[in-house]
């Protein structure tokens, strides 16, 4: 029984040893990516080709979530605050939902699970077929050259997707609140502006951009540090979703602790 448990505490150490590096890793990578953003010359049509590909495979199927999950909301809520007789609040309430938290984590998740994992897969072959190497072998930077133009362009188009969940997302919940609920449509829009603020949209885009930056600099350190061959692209193209998605909904409760406590709330 004692060695057993002391092979069961000596894996748990080398797993917390193991996920001290790779977070310190990440962070370093993060740390050059910033170095590098600066270096010229900028990859300008690497990052147009990557901005235009993220876009091409997240795009469809952004608009897609947005309408049901716009709907859920809306129904929930509605059906929430009509139990405690606030009718009226309820476009605030679905709004303020869609546009503060819902429309960041649906892009971020699909630009890291859709982009990410292809980001991880295309570097993750380039490293296996040793085209990393080569470049660092001819003097070039394969962060400033590879990794920056990606990250980039998931920056731009998570928060040109964030805005368009939240567009969606905003018209399907009127929509199911308003003909299926049976709700009124001023009073709806007027929750709504009596309560939003500009503070709200500001903290959703930017939401966007950090989500954008952590789904891109995670699934470039999983491709660029793939183990085993081919199996291990592979590998890390799954790490790479499954460690963005619990950082994505980390820094997510972090950003809302701290602008709930610097933003005060809009009283109707």
């Amino acid at each position: 029984m004692t060695s057993v448990a002391q092979r069961g505490a000596s894996r748990i150490a080398k797993a917390g040893d193991g996920a001290l590096t790779q977070t310190g890793n990440i962070v370093q990578l993060f740390v050059d990516v910033a170095r590098q953003l600066f270096a010229r010359p900028f990859q300008l049509r690497e990052f147009i080709q990557q901005a235009w590909f993220i876009a091409s495979v997240t795009i469809l199927p952004t608009a897609l979530i947005a309408i049901p999950f716009g709907a859920i909301v809306s129904l929930q809520t509605g059906s929430l605050i009509k139990q405690l007789g606030a009718e009226s609040y309820t476009g605030a309430a679905s709004v303020l939902v869609v546009v503060q938290q819902g429309s960041p984590l649906v892009t971020s998740l699909l630009v890291a699970g859709a982009a990410g994992s292809a980001v991880a897969a295309d570097l993750g072959s380039r490293t296996i077929r040793e085209e990393i190497d080569a470049m660092e072998v001819l003097g070039i930077n394969p962060v400033q050259r590879l990794v920056v133009p990606r990250v980039l362009a998931m920056v731009l188009v998570a928060m040109l997707l964030n805005g368009l969940v939240a567009v969606v997302g905003i018209a399907g919940g009127y929509f199911f609140n308003v003909i299926v609920q049976g709700g009124t449509p001023g009073a709806y829009l007027a929750s709504f502006g009596a309560l939003a603020q500009l503070p709200d949209l500001y903290i959703s885009t930017f939401k966007a951009a950090i989500f954008g930056v952590i789904a891109g600099v995670v699934a470039a350190y999983k491709g660029l540090n793939p183990k085993g061959g081919p199996k291990g692209v592979g590998e890390a193209v799954n790490q790479s979703v499954v460690v963005t998605f619990l950082l994505l909904f980390f820094a997510n409760l972090i950003i809302t602790a701290v602008f709930l406590q610097i933003v005060p709330p809009k009283v109707g």
